[in-house]
């Protein structure tokens, strides 16, 4: 990666479930996706909790020795818990929660998750859409978990309600480090399209 690259990449939101899910495989995706994060060098931002998905990225980026940072409701700890020796911010609501997560995030990887995921999902592409940012997205597909929803998306462009330009943004990926390596290039690509504009 580029020295410009990783000014520019920072911190990298994960977004997933406080579940485990029914396959080992997503307990193992979100691990690769906490090490790849860590061995990046860039900070892990996630929902604060220690258990389901999110705490299996949040430990494993931490034990791979990269910097963590959690935002979570005080009111979910006593069902969440949140993990030792790693940087926690404590706010009142689930929308600050999001709020911040989508904040102080460069860019986002998506797990699989429930509806909390699918809501925090459909905040950021919207935000995309109306262009109020303009920040990598990228799913990972562990065994297709993600391919109905980008059927639906699909769908609603095919209706009319959703541009084409959108869908074009979101982008499926099988595996962490390729995620990385992914976001990566959309910041390359967006550079490249700015300079030649400058020009």
């Amino acid at each position: 990666m580029s020295d410009v690259t990783m000014a520019k990449l920072r911190s990298i939101g994960v977004f997933c479930g406080s579940r485990m899910g029914e396959r080992k495989s997503y307990a193992d995706a979100a691990a690769a996706v906490g090490r790849a994060i860590a061995r990046a060098e860039c900070r892990l931002v996630y929902g604060g909790g220690d258990v389901g998905l999110m705490g299996i990225a949040a430990s494993s980026a931490a034990a791979e020795g990269g910097p963590v940072y959690g935002i979570i409701p005080g009111f979910l700890i006593a069902r969440e818990g949140h993990l030792d020796d790693v940087e926690i911010k404590i706010v009142e609501t689930m929308s600050e929660r999001k709020s911040q997560l989508i904040a102080e995030s460069d860019a986002y990887i998506i797990l699989p998750g429930g509806t909390g995921t699918l809501e925090e999902v459909f905040d950021v592409i919207s935000r995309q859409q109306l262009e109020l940012q303009d920040k990598p997205i990228v799913f990972l597909n562990t065994d297709g978990f993600w391919s109905p929803f980008i059927d639906l998306i699909a769908h609603t462009v095919r209706e009319g309600f959703t541009p084409q330009s959108l869908a074009d943004h979101i982008e499926l990926i099988d595996r962490g480090d390729l995620a990385i390596a992914r976001i990566c290039a959309q910041l390359n690509e967006k550079d490249a399209i700015n300079a030649e504009r400058a020009d």
